[in-house]
């Protein structure tokens, strides 16, 4: 799957992330994955809870250490051995805002020091009254009061919550932000608002996105392109449009079959399309990525890919 290379901020080639079960049972929860993201713009990657898409970004940003598979950011490879000065450089440069805002933020410290927590790891401020300048500063462009600084989690909202940890990762300016279901677990009415948010910051900082999500009318809103994920596959790549308009895969027609539309004469003859993997006679494994046209590709046999385009 070929892009422009001088667009790339993210190249995954054959990713794979395995995890030993027991004995030699091995859980294969990503299995072959390639996919890359342009600077400045948002890659969705969506797919049910269980499909690999967590596992992905933890792998990216190595909390996980890739089983197989090349993964190279800024023009360089960082799916190999890296020692501290270059987990530490990682970490400058790509940051995650996580699903539950609650578990991921101490509760033992305050705001101040959450959201300050890049500046002291990289030294990034010449005293302490810059660095609460630039925490200040970030709060207040993430929708925060300053007097709300010397709070404890626990004492904000949900919403609240996940507008620190996007002020956590967005103070050191990382070229790559990986937002892990960061809506998920946030009200309907509120995630808009973050999500608007995000755009926002994307737009000032040319920030890029990997918005893991299994939300596919967000996904649909946010992102420039998308991956839908099954089983540690991805079984399909493309534009925004690509996707959403001429869906190839049965299991992304089954998945966009099932989003409510608004429309309640639509809603009502809308018709959800089943895909079981175990019954559909497709195995991932033995498919490859064909290109349908532009930068749509699917994973297929090249019998499947005719069946599915005719």
């Amino acid at each position: 799957m070929e892009q422009n290379q001088n667009e790339i901020l993210l190249q995954v080639t054959g990713l794979k992330q395995y995890f030993k079960v027991s004995g030699k049972n091995w859980l294969k929860a990503v299995d072959g994955v390639t996919f890359s993201i342009r600077k400045g713009e948002t890659y969705g990657l969506v797919g049910e809870s269980g499909s690999g898409k967590t596992t992905i970004g933890r792998s990216l940003i190595r909390i996980y250490d890739p089983t197989e598979g090349t993964v190279w950011f800024n023009r360089r490879e960082i799916s190999g051995k890296l020692n501290g000065a270059e987990r530490k450089q990682l970490t400058r440069e790509m940051q995650m805002i996580f699903q539950d805002p609650q578990a991921s933020l101490n509760p033992h410290k305050k705001v101040i020091d959450i959201i300050g927590q890049g500046l002291d790891n990289h030294h990034l401020y010449k005293n302490k009254e810059e660095r609460k300048e630039k925490i200040l500063a970030i709060m207040k462009r993430v929708g925060l009061d300053a007097e709300q600084a010397y709070r404890y989690p626990h004492q904000f909202s949900g919403g609240q919550r996940q507008r620190i940890g996007i002020a956590r990762a967005f103070i050191i300016h990382p070229q790559l932000v990986i937002a892990d279901e960061a809506i998920s677990a946030l009200d309907v009415s509120v995630q808009a608002q973050v999500v608007n948010l995000m755009k926002d910051l994307q737009e000032e900082l040319g920030t890029t996105y990997l918005f893991i999500a299994h939300d596919l009318a967000m996904v649909k809103y946010i992102s420039d392109h998308i991956g839908v994920l099954h089983l540690g596959h991805l079984v399909e790549t493309g534009t925004r449009d690509e996707i959403f308009d001429h869906p190839i895969h049965p299991y992304t027609k089954s998945l966009l079959s099932a989003i409510p539309v608004t429309d309640p004469d639509i809603e009502r003859n809308r018709v959800a399309i089943p895909y079981d993997y175990v019954t559909s006679g497709i195995d991932y494994s033995k498919g490859t990525y064909h290109l349908s046209s532009g930068e749509h590709y699917v994973l297929a046999t090249d019998e499947e890919f005719h069946r599915w385009e005719a």
